[in-house]
């Protein structure tokens, strides 16, 4: 018969074993292999095409959402016990979105540091305005309510990236959510990669730290050549 000290100190091995075997981070990079970022193995890993969909506007079986799905990638993840992309608007755990866009000739020559700030969401004054009169001009409500600006820091990168990290409030539906997003335009003006982390805005003053360290974790590579 084992003992009890015995079973205890098997149980102790199979348990480090277990957990040794299992990485503590999801480790993203783009297919171009240009941007990075870590996420933890408890977030589940989720197919964001339908996000860039709703965000785009497009149909998916139109010319433009083909030509858009070539030199656009995106993924996601969530924390919270049932996956859904639903949750970048609203949770209360933290859902990370993340896209890397080839841009456009002409994207290129309109892309400024207000156009990182609005790449995903109307941010800046005009963006806002602009929204609201799409909307209301269109007889819909409003889905983004009550903007409430938290942090917007500039970022100046090695070898000419440059970008914008930026925390705010949105009211949606019946509850506040809060995003952290960080937008990088590459030292060739050629690519924007953003990093989006939501939740409530209760789970953000929470869970802060797992929050900062996902966004912290962003950053683009260097490829030879």
């Amino acid at each position: 018969m084992i003992s009890v000290r015995t079973w205890a100190a098997v149980m102790i091995v199979v348990l480090l074993a277990s957990a040794c075997g299992r990485p503590a981070f999801h480790y993203v990079r783009d297919k171009g292999g240009t941007t990075y970022f870590k996420v933890p193995s408890s977030f589940a890993q989720l197919d964001a095409y339908p996000i860039e969909l709703y965000l785009s506007r497009l149909h998916p079986d139109s010319e433009a959402a083909r030509l858009r799905k070539e030199r656009v990638w995106s993924t996601a993840f969530d924390r919270a016990g049932e996956p859904t992309l639903q949750h970048l608007l609203g949770s209360g755990d933290p859902f990370v979105y993340s896209t890397v866009h080839r841009l456009t000739t002409r994207e290129r020559d309109r892309v400024s540091l207000d156009g990182l700030r609005d790449f995903v969401f109307p941010v800046t004054e005009p963006a806002r305005t602009a929204y609201l009169t799409d909307r209301l001009g269109s007889g819909q409500m409003p889905l983004y309510l009550r903007f409430e600006p938290l942090l917007d820091r500039v970022l100046t990168l090695d070898g000419g990236a440059r970008g914008v990290r930026l925390r705010f409030n949105y009211q949606i539906g019946p509850g506040v959510q809060t995003f952290d997003q960080t937008a990088i335009l590459d030292e060739k003006g050629a690519t924007v990669s953003v990093l989006i982390v939501s939740c409530r805005s209760l789970c953000f003053s929470e869970r802060g730290g797992e929050i900062d360290q996902i966004a912290q974790s962003f950053k683009l590579l260097r490829l030879p050549g």
